[in-house]
């Protein structure tokens, strides 16, 4: 090993070089590397919509749900599968499992939807599509067009039709939707009074306007010269275009369709509306592509807005109403802040404990080389610049120097002692060349257990175990050759002089020495009760591990809020309007909110949806969850509606779009057996303290008008069934009777009765049938009508009815708090068999990810176990090692406690952490001491306690670096400071624990191993002499 390391350090043009390479390679790779709040999580999830106009909810479940859900379940791979019915719309969400190609699912999805097409009603306007979406994909860019001139059909026609098509073809941007409005429309409001004194049906006016308007090819005619194309005014384009269609003749004189009906140019649906600023407006809605750099493609988005506005009209006034990138600049430059600090918080520490710019300079080489490089090895992986990639690299600061300093400080004692600088650095690097590739190794092993799992864990954290275990692999290669290259020719032989040597921080280290030599010869001699101590520490870990509050992933503050308005569920489109605007002027009002935008309407008229955007940290002084909390207060008293609002997060898993983070879902066979218990589930999880915003997605109050057919009397007066919906439909179904084709898009006819008849239940009694006779029957005559409840939306999960409970977990609990309440009501509650509860989402994730938080750590241990037994050819000293954990663990949940910081999968990342950083200490002592007996031939006692004293130096050295280069991670603040602070208080509390317990438990633990290795041979040196006598006798 010494040619080797002499090989480097006799050439250092070409270490040199080699060194220059490494960091060009990673310079440039860091200019190609993306940027996103997180790792990229692709969820393979497909959504399948249906649309019957004029359905009911559950019509919709039953002949268009059901049907095309048993075909779907069919495909292989779907973790879940959710639906929802509400008026005339059906969507069924697919989530299938992380490994599933989404390409191959969607061509799965498009044969079941075949399969399933002769099941679905032959009045579907078009056949059920799907789309492939990404659930913790959140928008990167809202615009907003207003104006005070256009209506909003005119402004989402030019949005649909110019801008989203030119939005989506930006590169990184993966889907545009357009919302707030619909395409334009010519409206027939029908007037029930003139038809029936004409005598003319909604059907015949149906039939009237579709022939009208129809656009077939007419061919063409040749002659003897020119071949002509035959075109006729087949079609019809504007409301004046309708208005004189004849409909009827009544007594020999023309009905023309303006005699009964106003029409008007107007849009498809006038029950959808989007706001910003207080005006009517249409939104569009942009999210990335995955693996798109998230800044750049906002960049160009915001680089092309100048062309939209000369796209558009004049009078449309086109504004970018949220950008997600702000945060996210902000959150990565103060991780790129912690990174800087860190490493001039680590080389301070190695300048203190040198006191040699010459010394220093050498792992102020080493990081950078080390970190810098690592860029290579994130490109070629895919990897991008992220708040987790980053905190890898901060703590890797940490960790790189620790290579560095055991050769530097190695050297240096030589050099210290009288031997040359190349003569040291040779010696000085082989002595412990060992000592740091075992370091490196067993640190880098902790993560292999990680990078093997499946799931959001795995997938999330790939990127920060191997980006720390590159940067951890090149500091190896640099501490082995670099590092004893530049000692070898920047540290000078000085003269001993014992008095500078002890001089200022020296005689500190030095006092520290001679005191911890002191107090580690009585601990050495009190080895039971270091021992108890050692034990009691380990069921400190157990007993902390259980009470130390759990959460999934710390609530981060994005400066994005989702806020979203239910109000009665018998609520008019216009009256829900109403609500909508004044909570979002109220929400407007609030200091800290920058802007708001929002829409309603749709399928559900009682439900809103608005974008929160919050002023940046710097301008406002509460968090995203305390501003929530405040209007959260100031809007409860909103009679007959509420608003639930919830912070955006980077990390979104699965489950039902709901009004709230958490959801709690209730599964049944029967819809009866829902119905009698959601209410009572419903309540008693609202009473409970460590939820909030408790609400349900269990729609079955809706306003109805039953009608009952008297299908006897039908049957006598020539009517039947068909014709009688179809009359309901014509007059409330905002029926699509026709459709208008233009150059870049196509509208519709629009018939239904006008907007007074819509507005009244009297106008039941001025609609008639035309029966086979010609007479003019009115409903009223076979049919009765009366107030009833029925639901605005069906669900199902799988092939059950299923009511998801949505849930904000209350201000001073955690997600395992809410849990563990909810499960103890439902046990209380005697809720029955047939009635299944399941968390969904995030708390279902965190659930499974809790099952196996202990599976992981234990693999960890395991896995270095593994590691430092094969590095060592020992099945004992690898437990010497590990003996240094149970006081990191300590450590680290006291400091979560002190902080009052939940522990969370951040945190766990940090215990991982601890568990390859802390053996480090043993490392350094127990391979000096085990060379100490081999080659010196010193007892086991002489040993540990000389390799404790001797490398008392580096031991500090390492763990003063890692705490600082830990530190501005657990005193960060700004934006993404909740993602930083548990990784820092983890590992600094551990840190400290550690090195104030371990400096004792590690020599006392190996001086116990050899006592019992000792016995062992002595027992079976006596076995084999008794042995040998029975033998000979």
């Amino acid at each position: 090993m010494k040619r080797f390391f002499a090989l480097f350090i006799s050439r250092p043009v070409a270490t040199t070089l080699i060194s220059v390479a490494i960091t060009l390679c990673g310079a440039l790779s860091f200019l190609f590397l993306p940027v996103s709040p997180l790792p990229q999580v692709d969820y393979p999830v497909i959504n399948v919509t249906a649309s019957l106009p004029g359905a009911s909810p559950e019509t919709m479940a039953s002949s268009v749900a059901t049907p095309l859900e048993r075909s779907l379940g069919s495909i292989a791979g779907i973790s879940e599968m959710t639906s929802s019915s509400a008026l005339g719309r059906t969507t069924i969400t697919l989530e299938f499992n992380l490994d599933k190609d989404i390409n191959n699912a969607a061509r799965e999805v498009q044969a079941a939807i075949n399969a399933a097409q002769n099941l679905l009603p032959s009045g579907m306007p078009s056949r059920p599509r799907y789309y492939k979406s990404n659930p913790s994909d959140a928008p990167i860019m809202i615009l907003t067009m207003t104006s005070d001139t256009l209506n909003t059909g005119e402004i989402y026609d030019i949005a649909s039709t110019r801008l989203a098509q030119r939005i989506a073809q930006i590169e990184g941007v993966s889907e545009v939707s357009v919302g707030g409005g619909s395409l334009p429309a010519v409206r027939v409001e029908l007037n029930p009074t003139a038809l029936f004194n004409q005598g003319v049906s909604l059907d015949a006016v149906r039939s009237a306007i579709s022939s009208a308007n129809v656009r077939q090819p007419q061919g063409y005619i040749n002659d003897d010269e020119k071949r002509y194309q035959v075109q006729t005014n087949d079609e019809l384009k504007k409301a004046a275009d309708y208005r004189p269609i004849i409909v009827h003749y009544s007594q020999g004189n023309a009905v023309k369709l303006s005699d009964v009906a106003n029409v008007k140019d107007s849009i498809e649906n006038v029950r959808a509306a989007g706001m910003a600023d207080g005006k009517p407006a249409i939104l569009i809605v942009i999210r990335r592509e995955a693996g798109a750099n998230i800044i750049e493609t906002v960049n160009r988005i915001r680089d092309e807005l100048p062309e939209f506005n000369d796209m558009i009209p004049a009078a449309i006034e086109l504004k970018v109403a949220q950008d997600r990138t702000p945060t996210i600049r902000a959150s990565l430059a103060e991780v790129e802040r912690a990174l800087l600090i860190a490493v001039a918080l680590v080389i301070l520490v190695v300048l203190l404990f040198l006191r040699s710019g010459r010394a220093t300079l050498i792992p102020a080489v080493a990081v950078p080389v080390s970190l810098i490089g690592t860029f290579t090895a994130m490109y070629l992986c895919g990897f991008s610049l992220n708040n987790l990639s980053l905190m890898a690299l901060t703590v890797a600061t940490g960790f790189v120097v620790d290579d560095a300093i055991v050769v530097l400080e190695n050297i240096s004692r030589h050099i210290e002692n009288g031997t040359k600088p190349f003569i040291a650095a040779v010696k000085g690097v082989h002595e412990v060349g060992f000592t740091v590739v075992s370091m490196s190794i067993s640190l880098v092993a902790v993560f292999i257990p990680l990078l093997l799992m499946d799931g959001l864990v795995g997938r999330l954290f790939r990127e920060f175990a191997i980006t720390l275990a590159t940067a951890i692999g090149i500091s190896l290669v640099i501490s082995l050759t670099l590092t004893p290259m530049m000692c070898a020719y920047l540290l000078k032989k000085r003269p001993r002089n014992v008095k500078a040597k002890h001089r200022g921080f020296g005689r500190v280290l030095l006092r520290l020495q001679e005191s911890y030599g002191v107090a580690l010869n009585w601990v050495l001699g009190h080895r039971r009760s270091v021992l108890a101590v050692l034990f009691a520490t380990i069921g400190l870990n157990v007993y902390l591990y259980i009470t130390v509050p759990k959460t999934f992933f710390p609530e981060q503050d994005t400066g994005r809020v989702l806020g979203f308005v239910r109000a009665d569920q018998s609520i008019s489109f216009q009256s829900m309007k109403e609500k909508m605007t004044r909570f979002m002027q109220q929400v407007k009002a609030d200091p800290a909110t920058d802007n708001v935008t929002g829409f309603t309407g749709g399928s559900r008229v009682n439900s809103g949806f608005m974008y929160i955007s919050l002023k940046p940290l710097g301008e406002r002084t509460e968090s995203s969850a305390e501003v929530i909390n405040r209007l959260r207060m100031k809007l409860a008293n909103e009679p007959g509606a509420n608003l639930f609002m919830m912070p955006v997060q980077d990390i979104r898993v699965g489950g039902r779009q709901a009004n709230a983070s958490y959801q709690f879902t209730l599964l049944a066979d029967e819809l009866s057996a829902l119905r009698d218990w959601e209410p009572a589930i419903r309540k008693a999880l609202g009473e409970l303290p460590q939820l909030t915003d408790v609400n349900s997605d269990k729609e079955d109050k809706g306003a109805e008008m039953a009608i009952t057919y008297d299908r006897d009397l039908m049957a006598q007066l020539g009517i039947d069934v068909r014709e009688a919906n179809s009359l309901l439909n014509n007059a409330f179904g905002q029926r699509q009777v026709s459709t208008i084709y233009e150059a870049m898009n196509q509208y519709k006819v629009v018939m239904e009765v006008a907007p007074e008849y819509t507005q009244d239940v009297s106008a039941l009694d001025k609609m008639f049938v035309i029966n086979k006779d010609g007479d003019a029957i009115p409903l009223s005559y076979f049919a009765r009508w009366q107030p009833a409840n029925a639901p605005l939306s069906v669900n199902h999960q799988g092939l059950s009815a299923s009511s998801t409970i949505a849930f904000n977990v209350a201000d001073g609990y955690t997600l395992n708090d809410a849990i563990v309440e909810i499960e103890k009501t439902m046990t209380a509650l005697g809720v029955p068999s047939t009635v299944r509860g399941t968390f969904a989402g995030t708390a279902q994730i965190f659930q499974e990810t809790l099952q196996s938080q202990l599976f992981l750590i234990l693999a960890a241990i395991v896995t270095v176990y593994l590691v430092l037994g094969i590095l060592y050819e020992s099945y004992i000293h690898p437990l010497t090692i590990l003996s240094t954990l149970p006081s990191a663990g300590v450590g680290a949940l006291l400091a979560l406690e002190l902080f009052d910081t939940p522990f969370s999968l951040i945190a766990l990342i940090g215990i991982m952490l601890l568990i390859g950083i802390v053996k480090k200490n043993a490392i350094i002592m127990v391979d000096f001491a085990i060379q100490a007996q081999r080659t010196a031939g010193l007892t086991a006692r002489e040993a540990i306690f000389r390799a404790s004293l001797l490398r008392f130096r580096p031991i500090l050295m390492t763990t003063l670096a890692a705490i600082f280069g830990a530190l501005p991670l657990m005193l960060g603040s700004g934006d993404g400071a909740e993602l930083r602070q548990p990784l820092g208080i983890t590992i600094v509390g551990g840190l400290i624990m550690s090195q104030l317990l371990t400096l004792f438990t590690t020599p006392v633990v190996y001086l116990s191993f050899d006592s019992l290795r000792q016995r062992w041979q002595r027992k079976k040196s006596v076995t084999q002499q008794i042995a040998e006598d029975t033998h000979e006798a």
